[in-house]
């Protein structure tokens, strides 16, 4: 599981996802990408569930690119435990993701390919996507 190698802070605050993504919103290394429309908490075992949904489809040819990390702390209290004495350990972590991020890109298969292993990796995360390619966020940016 993806993972930083180590932090400044063991745990965080949960925070706020509105907005929409103001930094990772534009397809840079690959042809087609997969876009989130909606904000969410993505799992480190999710992204490798996608990770490797892209990969067998496309029998590894091409190349994929991870464009999202899991680097927020989640904790979470033992299950039948009386309220206080502080907050729980860190369970998992998450890739904070807005609206707009571009999460994965792949690159050197073609197109309908292309399109189908990015729709089989969308089943394999929590929140609503959307397939796009190099051409249709060129349109958007300007």
């Amino acid at each position: 599981m993806l993972m930083p190698k180590r932090v400044k802070h063991r745990k965080q605050f949960r925070g706020t996802m509105k907005g929409k993504a103001s930094r990772g919103n534009t397809i840079s290394y690959g042809d087609f990408g997969l876009v989130a429309t909606e904000p969410c908490w993505i799992k480190s075992n999710q992204i490798e569930a996608a990770r490797v949904a892209l990969t067998r489809y496309t029998k590894r040819v091409g190349k994929v690119w991870i464009k999202i990390f899991p680097d927020k702390p989640v904790s979470a209290k033992p299950a039948e435990t009386r309220m206080g004495s502080g907050k729980g350990s860190v369970e998992y972590w998450v890739a904070v993701v807005k609206p707009g991020r571009v999460m994965f890109e792949i690159g050197g298969v073609p197109e309908d390919q292309a399109r189908e292993a990015l729709r089989l990796a969308m089943h394999k995360l929590p929140c609503k996507c959307k397939v796009v390619s190099k051409e249709d966020l060129e349109g958007v940016a300007q």
